[in-house]
């Protein structure tokens, strides 16, 4: 049995970096930058590429009702009032607007919101909606997620990935909270066994939720193989065994296939369903793409990739993972419409990536930290390379994995070296640094009783504002797992206060008491904001939706939507989120703005791990400069908290 849900395309950005992606990796203490891990003393990252900008999913998806019982429970996520939204939308717009631009936005905001007019009809029309639906906003795409884990523990990892499966199937995988409140865990259930499947207008994520099958796909070399992960008495195959297939599987493809039909899943996805509908007349090719969809998560085992003269081995890898390293390398070893994938290199690196469709951060950190627990286990990772006699034996029983055949027409194959050509050249536009930030971590900011959060969102936007001499929109995501079926919603992190505090902070003519006023307002004003967005108050999906119903019901864009105003408050500068997850590991995320950045970081007591993204076609951006930038903002705001008390 499968289960659809589908959304809309909007226009895509004819760049890979339009949307973002997400990885995890470990952070060395000794050193302020990450290195590649191999044999235990290096550690690789992962990153994916997919071509969405922002969308909004209408779920239809059949789960366990033993295992969410917890959901009657959740509230729903409440809808503000279109006064209070529109309120919350001029302060944003004080923030960053002014003199005439600032007054005819703030007439428009009058006029949207007068009783009888466009926006009261469109508030009725989504008021209607949230009493019909189990969430009115229930998913906005903004990035991939990824994880990380050892090549010595891939066997292993299946093997965990299969544990955590059975609990979710089972109904036994424990209900997550946070401060007491229980989460919303429908999202497990859209990881496995699904995958995203390209349509004319409209792309479906299709799910096996009832009839799970017992088998992987693995692609080497930019081929693709079934393997079962289960015994025909229902019993998983062993870490050992699986050893032993993996291997079978990379001596049955020596070579890199010269038709690597992985790559089509990297095109512009209008481009790719015209191909995908090509690839399907095939009865060969039908059968072997449903093969790779129906799977329960897909294994890439990569070449190694060709080190670049003038870049560090942690930025290499972490391209690796967005792109794998072009046509040429790995890039074909790929079906990016997987909504989980886990690649492992020859040389050591590996990571995994998995469609922020079909799951948020906070769920694919559970697989996350599940796989990187095996960096802790010698002996796993040992015995997941050293199968025993006995296992070598009974794996040799096993059947052979399954090779799935294509065939390619002159015209796929047209198609597969156009892809090539695309991803070749978006493949080196990528801009990312990583950056460990060891000269102190949350400890600093509590200690003066500031939110860390708070405090390096502000350092944040100190660093653009020193770069550009303009204050930057900043958006932060925000989980909304504490409603029935909640997925991301954003803050938008530039206040009235936090621009007054960048304006102010260089200042020569201002007091360190006076500037010390200005830090402690923008951090209030940024946890107000906070507590207001998981309140379920955030502006940002609000505005969004009643934009987007506006065309749903074929109603006059209101002219409110039409302003500049509109899309400055929207268009971000700086796309944030703090992931802060076990075993060291550091969500890596990429572009949904062209010409904006991606700064993803985790906070630890003593360090915050940062990555940051952007785009080296845009000449406006610096990935370098802005991190040396937010650096430089934090040293200064703690010498500001250090004078501060001797005043």
């Amino acid at each position: 049995m499968k289960t659809e849900e589908s959304f809309k395309v909007k226009k895509l950005h004819q760049t890979l970096w339009s949307i973002g992606t997400f990885a995890h990796f470990n952070l060395r203490h000794q050193r302020r930058s990450v290195c590649l891990m191999v044999n235990m003393q290096q550690l690789s990252l992962f990153q994916s590429n997919y071509l969405f900008t922002r969308k909004h999913v209408t779920e239809h998806i059949v789960v366990s009702l033993r295992y969410l019982t917890q959901q009657e429970g959740l509230p729903r996520q409440l809808l503000p009032t279109l006064q209070q939204t529109c309120e919350r939308y001029v302060t944003t717009l004080e923030a960053i607007l002014e003199g005439d631009e600032l007054k005819r936005a703030k007439q428009l905001v009058e006029d949207f919101q007068k009783p009888g007019g466009v926006g009261e009809r469109l508030q009725g029309s989504l008021e209607k909606k949230a009493s019909n639906t189990e969430n009115w906003f229930p998913f906005t795409i903004k990035m991939n997620n990824n994880v990380v884990f050892l090549l010595r523990c891939a066997a292993k990892t299946i093997e965990d990935v299969l544990d955590l499966n059975e609990k979710m199937n089972t109904g036994t995988l424990p209900v997550e909270y946070v401060r007491g409140i229980p989460l919303c865990m429908k999202q497990y259930y859209r990881v496995l066994s699904s995958c995203r499947i390209p349509g004319p207008e409209r792309d479906s994520l299709v799910f096996y939720s009832k009839t799970d099958p017992k088998y992987i796909t693995v692609a080497h070399n930019c081929e693709f193989f079934v393997l079962d992960v289960y015994n025909s008495d229902g019993t998983q195959l062993t870490t050992d065994q699986l050893c032993v297939q993996l291997d079978r599987i990379c001596k049955a493809s020596p070579q890199p296939s010269m038709d690597p039909v992985g790559i089509l899943t990297t095109q512009y996805r209008k481009t790719w369903n015209k191909a995908y509908i090509n690839l399907m007349k095939d009865e060969t090719n039908r059968e072997s793409v449903s093969a790779i969809q129906r799977s329960i998560f897909t294994l890439c085992l990569d070449r190694a990739m060709l080190q670049v003269s003038d870049e560090s081995s942690d930025i290499t890898g972490t391209k690796q993972m967005v792109h794998g390293g072009g046509s040429q390398c790995n890039s074909g070893n790929r079906w990016f419409d997987k909504s989980l994938q886990l690649i492992i290199g020859e040389d050591g690196s590996c990571g995994g990536n998995a469609l922020h469709v079909a799951a948020d951060g906070t769920v694919i950190r559970v697989f996350g930290d599940a796989v990187a627990a095996c960096l802790k286990d010698p002996e796993t990772i040992q015995s997941a390379m050293e199968p025993s006699p006995t296992d070598i034996k009974e794996a040799e029983s096993l059947p052979m994995p399954q090779k799935l055949h294509f065939s390619i027409t002159p015209e796929i194959k047209k198609d597969i070296e156009e892809a090539k050509q695309n991803m070749d050249i978006l493949a080196q536009d990528v801009d990312l640094i990583i950056q460990v930030f060891d000269h102190f971590g949350k400890d600093v900011p509590k200690a003066y009783k500031l939110s860390p959060d708070a405090f390096i969102q502000m350092a944040i936007q100190l660093g653009y504002y020193r770069m550009y001499q303009r204050c930057g929109t900043v958006y932060e995501a925000n989980s909304m797992r504490m409603f029935r079926g909640g997925r991301i919603d954003g803050i938008c992190a530039t206040s009235s206060a936090s621009a007054a505090f960048v304006k102010g902070f260089d200042d020569p003519t201002k007091q360190v008491t006076e500037k010390m006023d200005l830090l402690v307002k923008s951090i209030k004003a940024h946890n107000a904001l906070t507590k207001m967005a998981m309140s379920g108050h955030s502006i940002d999906g609000h505005m969004m939706t009643l934009k987007d119903l506006a065309v749903e019901e074929n109603i006059t864009i209101p002219e409110i939507f039409k302003d500049t105003s509109f899309n400055k408050a929207f268009d971000y500068n700086v796309y944030t989120s703090q992931v802060t997850l076990e075993n060291e590991s550091l969500p890596v995320t990429n572009l949904d703005d062209p010409n904006g950045y991606c700064v993803c970081y985790s906070v630890t007591s003593n360090y915050v791990g940062f990555v940051v993204t952007a785009l080296n076609s845009c000449k406006e951006t610096s990935a370098t400069q802005l991190i040396q930038s937010i650096e430089n903002a934090l040293l200064d705001i703690r010498t500001l908290l250090e004078q501060s008390q001797s005043v």
